[in-house]
């Protein structure tokens, strides 16, 4: 079986771009892991002073993740290669009032003008050919000692069953063709990259669903399906 496309992938979240801040919409699932996420965040940035971060969100969709974070006061850029999403982003951001910076940009071909304290890749790495290479450009715009922090799944016969025959086509909890098996990565892949790019891995978590009170929690196991990193750039 062979892997999805650029193309593919950009005809899919296109097709998607007018869902995105529609809580019971096809994105549904990542308002309700938005506030996870946010805490993950803030619980990684340390001692730094969040009103003076700036952040780049790379494939930051409809501004989600982007606007939680503006309206803590950081200094916040949201990059996506699909263009309707990010008119997406532009018209709710104006719409309540909130300064972010939104570019369209291939996150292979970025052109930026300065560096960031955080870089934040969340569910991307999935989406892309060659991710390993990915990383490798993008460290460039990470000032050093700068965080990178991503969330990606793991790819083993746990993840095929859930995140992708389940989540997508039984509960529909994503839109189905989200995710390709065969571009899921595993945390032994991911840490190796980052530490050969110069890296210092901070920490793994797990993103857990629990179905008995129906609520998303941050864990230890990583081994699951969806797993949060945190890198720092020496």
């Amino acid at each position: 079986m062979t892997k999805r496309t650029k193309l593919s992938e950009f005809k899919h979240f296109n097709k998607l771009a007018n869902e995105w801040w529609s809580e019971s919409g096809k994105y549904k699932i990542l308002h309700k892991i938005k506030p996870i996420r946010i805490k993950y965040i803030l619980n990684h940035i340390g001692s730094k002073n969040i009103k003076n971060l700036k952040i780049l969100d790379l494939g930051c969709g409809g501004g989600l993740v982007c606007e939680s974070l503006a309206k803590l006061g950081c200094n916040v850029t949201g990059i996506d290669f699909v263009e309707n999403n990010i008119k997406a982003a532009k018209l709710h951001a104006l719409q309540n009032n909130l300064k972010i910076n939104y570019y369209t940009q291939d996150i292979d071909d970025l052109y930026l003008k300065q560096k960031y304290d955080l870089i934040i890749l969340f569910e991307v790495l999935e989406h892309i050919d060659n991710w390993n290479t990915t990383l490798f450009k993008i460290k460039k715009f990470l000032k050093k000692g700068g965080l990178i922090i991503l969330s990606t799944i793991n790819r083993n016969i746990v993840s095929n069953i859930l995140a992708i025959k389940f989540a997508e086509n039984i509960l529909r909890w994503v839109p189905k063709n989200t995710h390709d098996y065969n571009k899921l990565i595993t945390p032994e892949e991911l840490e190796k990259v980052l530490i050969k790019e110069d890296f210092s891995i901070l920490d793994f978590s797990g993103l857990v669903f629990n179905p008995l009170d129906r609520k998303w929690r941050i864990s230890k196991n990583i081994k699951l399906v969806n797993y949060f990193c945190t890198a720092k750039l020496n």
